[in-house]
């Protein structure tokens, strides 16, 4: 085995890996106490809401994906919220802006990963509300030490809570400083929020209603109750977004009420004995499948291809992405609704052989979507600028740029993975309503979210901006079925590097052998050769962002071929999660990113 930072955890009773070890063990203690699979990702995500605060929260967004050897069909859970009923081009262009904002109330869609959550543990789970929250009610009462990255996120932002977003300074700092790194952060004001949600369940219980009756009447006192009207009133107020403008948002109690939490069939495609599930249209992961079937192709003529300590193999996998972000730009997103084209020709075999023949020795600098089932392909103008990042992202509230040119790392996503003794898998994404995304409510005890901002103003497009319809969201969960049962569940923050950073882990374990952790630790890379999702939406023609570790010869040979190659140092890409389950021997085993030191696998 090749040298890893940790074992590869084995066991029989259960495993979580997240980007927090508080988190990964509150999901261990309900698998502990007899709980599933379900019941260990509710705790541990929303856990998550409390001790990475800027990495996602309450009012934010989540997809999730579940399969279990009872009931193998991958379900996707989405818990993306759409644009509000207000949230119009015209009101936007009535307000003097060309582009949705990267934060601040206009930039809000519905908050869904609550409710997501809540409806995850009423459908798979077996335990209560009460039981699930309580390590994050715990924590938001009283207090956990708070992470390096959490103090220099605040500090990012401290101007614009200062000036500003006063609601926040009272949370977040203290003497006008953010909180020192070990120190103890309580969010009181979340709290209460969570006493008077558990309240509405022991009331429903107390009244004779079953377990599940009491997690409806927590989504009922959210969505129709104390949670919406505060929302609806606290985004009246005029608040400063990226760029400057002074706006109120447009979201109301009937936006809240009107969202619920969806499931939806996955969308899979079959790959070197596996079968890969990935949420639909409305996020990325169908790029994934799109990238892992061009590979193929290649490696048909070349089996070096998947080797990603090539030159060869790290090109092609690159000049892979570029080809599928293209089609990502051309064709994925909520917004065309009924009219969308039919995934399968997205997937088709001949149309993405078509697509890797493209592939060539150099590196491009095009952005090249293709006419899947013969359709000509439509960009959004402003996509097809390459623009820097801006003035208006200096105040640090704006956009998920998890690594900037000088390696460091701002806050975006979590990502947890449960996998538990009877062979049910969880792989979720909770991302938005972060601290610095929009201001603080105190009434509540959490901000809004900014994923508006991947939709363009322009319409016809698929990512158009349309009341009712969700963002096109880059979170984007992963599971792998072998012969029809669960084995695998991961995923990363990241932003539109999450499929990226996935797909160089699903090379090395699935195709290399590598262990979980093998896998997680070895070099990884990716490309900004695209538009990225979040504002100002920037594209960075033929750069490649790779860790030292892949070696100078690699590197070198990169930079020979026409790649812009930004070496990030030997520790920076990369925050992957994953659990596993060997359905021959009910052996299960995890790995966790050890990047940042911070993500942590648990389970026994």
């Amino acid at each position: 085995m090749e040298f890893t930072t940790r074992p590869t955890l084995t066991g029989t009773v259960g495993m979580v890996s997240s980007t927090h070890w508080i988190a990964s063990s509150a999901g261990m203690r309900l698998l502990e106490l007899g709980g599933n699979a379900a019941d260990g990702a509710v705790a541990a995500g929303f856990a998550l809401q409390v001790v990475e605060p800027h990495l996602n929260g309450p009012g934010g967004d989540l997809p999730l994906i579940v399969s279990s050897v009872e009931d193998p069909t991958p379900r996707v859970l989405c818990g993306q919220g759409p644009a509000p009923a207000g949230a119009t081009p015209e009101h936007f262009a009535a307000a003097g802006l060309d582009r949705v904002p990267g934060s601040g109330p206009l930039a809000t869609a519905v908050p869904g990963a609550t409710v997501a959550w809540l409806t995850l543990l009423r459908d798979r789970g077996t335990v209560s509300a009460q039981e699930a929250l309580e390590p994050a009610l715990h924590y938001a009462r009283h207090g956990h030490p708070v992470v390096p990255r959490v103090s220099s996120t605040i500090a990012s932002v401290r101007e614009l809570f200062e000036s500003d977003w006063h609601t926040s300074a009272d949370q977040w700092l203290t003497g006008g400083e953010p909180p020192a790194p070990g120190s103890i952060v309580t969010n009181p004001a979340w709290a209460d929020t969570l006493e008077r949600l558990l309240e509405a369940e022991r009331d429903a219980v107390r009244g004779g209603g079953s377990r599940e009756d009491g997690i409806d009447a927590v989504l009922a006192a959210w969505r129709q109750g104390f949670v919406a009207e505060a929302i609806d009133a606290f985004a009246r107020r005029a608040f400063r977004h990226s760029g400057g403008a002074v706006l109120p948002g447009v979201i109301t109690a009937d936006d809240v009420t009107s969202f619920e939490a969806t499931w939806e069939d996955a969308v899979t495609a079959q790959w070197r004995g596996h079968t890969i599930a990935k949420a639909g249209r409305w996020s990325q992961g169908p790029a994934l499948l799109q990238v892992l079937a061009m590979v193929d192709e290649m490696a048909a003529g070349d089996a070096d291809v998947t080797d990603l300590d090539t030159v060869e193999g790290v090109h092609t996998l690159v000049e892979a992405w570029k080809l599928a972000m293209a089609d990502r730009e051309a064709w994925l997103g909520d917004s065309a609704g009924e009219d969308a084209f039919p995934m399968a020709d997205l997937l088709d075999e001949a149309y993405l052989a078509d697509r890797a023949g493209l592939i060539d020795a150099r590196a491009s600098r095009e952005l090249r979507p293709g006419s899947p089932g013969g359709r000509e392909p439509r960009l959004a103008e402003q996509a097809l600028v390459t623009e820097g990042a801006g003035a208006d992202a200096a105040d640090g509230s704006a956009g998920e740029p998890t690594v900037q040119r000088d390696g460091a790392t701002r806050g975006d996503t979590c990502h947890v993975d449960v996998v538990d003794r009877w062979g049910m898998l969880v792989s979720a994404t909770p991302s938005g309503g972060w601290l610095q995304s929009s201001p603080f409510i105190p009434e509540l005890g959490f901000a809004l979210g900014s994923r508006l901002q991947m939709m363009w103003l322009e319409q016809g497009l698929p990512s158009s901006l349309v009341p009712g319809r969700r963002p096109r969201t880059t979170l984007t969960p992963t599971m792998v079925l072998r012969e029809g049962i669960p084995v695998l569940a991961c995923g990363t923050p990241g932003g539109d590097q999450q499929d990226q950073w996935q797909s160089v882990f699903l090379l090395r374990h699935l195709v290399g052998g590598a262990e979980l952790q093998e896998a997680i630790d070895a070099p990884v890379f990716h490309t900004t050769s695209f538009p990225g999702s979040f504002h100002p939406r920037a594209s960075e023609p033929r750069v490649l962002v790779a860790e030292s570790r892949l070696g100078d010869e690699v590197l070198d040979g990169l930079r020979a071929r026409g790649h812009e190659v930004l070496d990030q140092g030997p520790w920076s890409l990369g925050r992957m999660c994953a659990v596993a389950r060997d359905p021959e021997t009910g052996v299960l085993s995890a790995g966790a990113n050890p990047r940042g030191m911070q993500g942590y696998a648990v389970g026994r």
